[in-house]
């Protein structure tokens, strides 16, 4: 973003030499990985405390699952589980809070209950108010690559080439944002790990990741606990594959990912500082390189 900073109303981030990371907080009885456990307001401050103590920067809640097959939720249920989490979470930490929803009127009460971004898996395609609401809160947004929706998106995906695809996608989205009004430096991308994507796709992507690094935007990268890992590893059961999650977080970051959403940040946040350290030391070399040549 502008100055390579993210700003959330009275709050900065940087994000050029710096891997941020998001952690995962589901509101919900049925995610992939965590559903059930943080459901009372109580249990979920204590685990947002937990994950931003680890070194998360941003917690990003959500009140309905994204899981392949998942049916959506109505508006007033996923209003009746995130907005009292928020309001526990806000008077504790002073971290970034993103709202992780598709709706608008979600995102609008979220906001008002203390969020200060936006992560729209959909892109911004499935509420056509959500642009306006971005627009009129002056909020950061995450617009994410998704082939189809939760329902059907792992039916049938298929790409001739995945990340030339995400690509023009960003590029348009981009351009829509632009043309509804929303600031450039306010959107972050992610191309959409596990979101309609075959086994090769995902490892294509983490290959390709720099691609996306053209925009001069934030790259968003979430591997977290996903099937792919598990096919990999042999791991069938999502919480054990946090360290294959680790794995693919440093592949992800090395590639150009600045940002990493995960559901254990600990597991994963020493890793990312090393990324950060020698990153650091690379550029530090390279700068006193061409200073003396």
């Amino acid at each position: 973003m502008t100055g390579n900073v993210i700003r959330c109303r009275d709050k900065e981030l940087a994000w050029h030499n710096t891997t941020i990371i998001m952690g995962v907080l589901n509101i919900t009885p049925d995610s992939f990985s965590d559903g059930g456990r943080f459901l009372l307001p109580e249990e979920a401050k204590r685990q947002a405390v937990s994950m931003a103590r680890d070194g998360a920067k941003i917690i990003d809640i959500g009140g309905e699952s994204s899981r392949p097959f998942s049916e959506p939720v109505p508006v007033e249920e996923e209003l009746n589980r995130v907005i009292p989490v928020i309001k526990a979470i806000r008077p504790v930490l002073n971290c970034l809070i993103s709202i992780d929803t598709t709706k608008a009127k979600v995102a609008i009460k979220a906001i008002e209950a203390g969020a200060d971004m936006i992560n729209d898996i959909s892109g911004l395609r499935m509420d056509d108010r959500m642009a306006s609401v971005v627009r009129d809160r002056r909020v950061p947004i995450v617009v994410m690559h998704m082939q189809g929706t939760p329902r059907d998106m792992q039916k049938s995906p298929f790409y001739h080439d995945v990340v030339g695809e995400i690509d023009e996608f960003f590029a348009e989205r981009i351009s829509f944002c632009m043309d509804q009004g929303i600031p450039r430096q306010n959107i972050i991308l992610d191309p959409g790990i596990g979101f309609g994507k075959r086994f090769q796709d995902n490892l294509d992507i983490i290959n390709g990741m720099s691609r996306f690094t053209r925009h001069g935007l934030p790259v968003l990268a979430g591997p977290s606990r996903k099937a792919f890992l598990g096919k990999i590893t042999g791991k069938k059961i999502p919480s054990e594959r946090d360290s294959a999650t680790v794995g693919a977080a440093v592949a992800c970051a090395l590639n150009g990912a600045s940002m990493i959403r995960v559901h254990n940040v600990a597991a994963t946040s020493d890793a990312l500082r090393v990324i950060d350290a020698l990153r650091q030391r690379k550029n530090e070399t390279e700068s006193g390189l061409e200073k003396y040549n």
